[in-house]
């Protein structure tokens, strides 16, 4: 009885993975909203109907921030991010850091557990691998690495698995848009990576590389959704939409309704 009973629910949690909705957390990279204030993209997150979203870190916070970034701010201003965040219900599960040196991962790892974060999102120098590491396990917080297109060290899946090994605190932020800058596949690259994806970025591109709307490029949505369940993925997909930077609500929006349709249908 007892073995029937544990292959019913290992069914069951493959049917759910398998199909229906997506087990997934959909977000907006503020990078998409970058030409405004932080307030701003803030609210056009929720005019998308999102409850997460990826910071940056060389973002100008703009309004009541002045020309600040994330790593400047004083407590009261950090207070006031919590409270533009928790007015909104919005999550901030991760940013995107570019930065180097062990003094200044540490004030990264610092703001992120003081925000809530799950996950810091960067391109690493190799000889920091073990320090980032490290810190990562300290302060409970990963790290994923960016899959950016090349000429980026990390272009390709085999040197981000090269940086995994050895590292549990280290993971992969699959970039489906750059990887076919790169001439690559997305979901073999996303195979390549299976168990070490913490985020992804979602974008769709054409042959040329140039933004496009989803589901009008090069990669193929359906392949990518049957990879992730398949892998049973439940992180994090923030969009990015890097055309119409001026206005770009509607097409983030339309981006998250498009590969949860795919996923529901799947």
């Amino acid at each position: 009885m007892a073995k029937y009973i544990f292959f019913i629910l290992v069914t069951m949690t493959f049917m759910a993975f398998s199909s229906g909705k997506p087990t997934w957390k959909t977000g907006v990279a503020l990078y998409s909203f970058h030409q405004h204030s932080f307030e701003k993209g803030l609210d056009m997150a929720v005019d998308c109907g999102l409850k997460n979203v990826e910071g940056f870190s060389f973002q100008k916070l703009g309004n009541g921030f002045g020309g600040k970034t994330m790593i400047d701010l004083n407590k009261e201003e950090l207070t006031l991010i919590k409270t533009m965040l928790k007015k909104r219900n919005l999550q901030m599960p991760s940013m995107y850091v570019d930065t180097k040196g062990r003094e200044n991962w540490e004030k990264y790892f610092k703001l992120a557990r003081e925000l809530g974060m799950k996950y810091l999102v960067s391109e690493p120098a190799k000889n920091e691998w073990n320090m980032i590491d490290q810190l990562a396990g300290i302060y409970k917080i990963k790290v994923a690495i960016h899959e950016h297109a090349k000429p980026s060290p990390y272009w390709h899946p085999d040197s981000v698995l090269a940086a995994i090994k050895g590292h549990k605190n280290i993971g992969a932020c699959a970039d489906l848009g750059h990887w076919v800058r790169s001439g690559l596949d997305p979901v073999r690259c996303l195979q390549l990576l299976d168990g070490h994806i913490i985020g992804i970025h979602l974008k769709d591109v054409d042959r040329s590389g140039n933004d496009v709307d989803l589901g009008t490029g090069a990669i193929d949505f359906t392949g990518v959704v049957k990879e992730l369940k398949k892998q049973q993925f439940s992180g994090f997909i923030q969009a990015e939409c890097e055309h119409n930077m001026d206005n770009n609500s509607l097409d983030v929006k339309r981006s998250v309704e498009y590969i949860n349709n795919i996923a529901e249908k799947n």
